[in-house]
């Protein structure tokens, strides 16, 4: 029981921690593109397109 304890408590000041890190830090927190650019320029179409063309080779 002690051993549950104590990791339920160091669990709970590290989710405090990145709380007031979110907070007090910086900007709000987005996707992988940002949001701001344009598809062409995002690195997840890319992974996309060869994850199909994977599949297609591989169905």
């Amino acid at each position: 029981m002690t051993y549950f304890l104590v990791t339920f408590v160091v669990m709970l000041i590290v989710i405090t921690i990145m709380a007031i890190g979110v907070i007090f830090g910086r900007r709000a927190i987005k996707g992988s593109c940002g949001g701001g650019m344009s598809k062409a320029e995002c690195v997840c179409v890319e992974k996309c397109d060869k994850r199909k063309n994977w599949r297609q080779r591989h169905n």
